[in-house]
């Protein structure tokens, strides 16, 4: 059913397509324009230049490597929940909190009614369609991971949040559509955290996506998967983005004692990790994949997105997935 929905789309995806979560280094020169913005020093304009140029970089890097999938690399957002607060009405920014490790973001808070006044990734979307002939997914944090990634001041519960989280998504994913995307990934990291809210997840996900033309998939990385498992395939996606190298794979012991019933994108490499695997490794991880997933449903990517490693290390876990695709692609012709 998913193949025939990307073919109906005019997506004709190999074996193994390669796709990456969404987010990748920001190059020097466009975190040093980040910080000349941030102080004055160069118009809003100039900073989207340097942007441009580097999502032009990545665009080229994913092509040059061989992949099926492209992102825009997110390199105009800073952090996934404060990037769509700063763009809807009913905010503001409070100050840095802890994300993990040594990362921080600048923690939205909800004051107001949540409000959708204009497209807030279309465009960007549509010039990095503009340069490839491959097909590039919209990305979009999810309704769900945007209010438990918020403070609420304004709406009554968690739940009433998050389904106004879902309302102002859902113009944005139609954005996205008008615009001619036809695959979309809403990433809701927060919903393997919070095992009680699964519920909730399905919901406010199903208000966003439902009777909406286009292939979804979900990102969910670093959570308590065997107390979500199997309740989270209820989330109305086609397509599930999940971490396993981190975690040694165990994520696919529970796929053995109950079917995945949806497609999978396989995270091949650690991105919380420096070094580069070995592409003899990750082929192993591959083939352990193949083992309890159907060929026809299997994509791979990495754990997470990219963003936490250097340029060169980005590009080097690209290239290991990348090298140990072509060689399965290469033994299965």
């Amino acid at each position: 059913m998913s193949r025939e929905l990307l073919e109906k789309h005019g997506i004709d995806l190999p074996f193994l397509p390669l796709t990456t979560v969404g987010s990748f280094a920001k190059p020097p020169e466009l975190k040093e324009a980040r910080r000349k913005h941030r102080e004055g020093e160069i118009t809003k304009a100039e900073l989207d230049e340097e942007a441009r140029e580097a999502t032009r970089f990545w665009i080229n890097q994913q092509e040059m490597m061989g992949y099926d999938v492209l992102v825009d690399g997110e390199q105009y957002r800073g952090d996934m929940a404060t990037y769509f607060a700063e763009n809807l009405d009913g905010f503001e920014i409070g100050g840095l909190v802890r994300s993990y490790g040594n990362r921080y973001y600048r923690k939205p808070i909800v004051i107001d009614e949540i409000i959708w006044n204009e497209p807030i990734t279309a465009d960007w979307w549509k010039f990095t369609r503009d340069l490839t002939d491959k097909p590039v997914k919209g990305m979009l944090t999810g309704p769900y991971t945007m209010m438990d990634w918020t403070f609420n001041e304004y709406y009554d519960s968690r739940a009433d949040t998050a389904r106004a989280f879902a309302d102002a998504i859902r113009l944005e994913v139609q954005a996205l559509i008008d615009a001619g995307c036809k695959i979309i990934q809403i990433d809701e990291p927060a919903c393997s955290v919070r095992t009680d809210e699964m519920d909730l997840v399905v919901e406010v996900v199903d208000r966003v996506v439902k009777d909406m033309d286009a292939y979804f998939l979900t990102h969910i990385c670093y959570g308590k998967f065997d107390e979500i498992y199997p309740k989270m395939l209820d989330i109305p996606v086609h397509n599930f983005d999940l971490e396993f190298s981190n975690s040694e794979l165990y994520l696919l012991d529970l796929f053995e004692e109950i079917p995945f019933t949806k497609d999978l994108s396989f995270g091949a490499v650690d991105v919380h990790d420096h070094r580069i695997e070995n592409p003899g490794i990750v082929k192993q991880r591959i083939e352990k994949a193949l083992s309890v997933i159907p060929d026809e449903k299997l994509w791979v990517s990495p754990d997470c997105g990219l963003k936490t490693r250097t340029v060169d290390e980005s590009i080097g876990k690209m290239e290991v997935i990348s090298t140990a695709v072509q060689e399965l692609r290469a033994a299965r012709s």
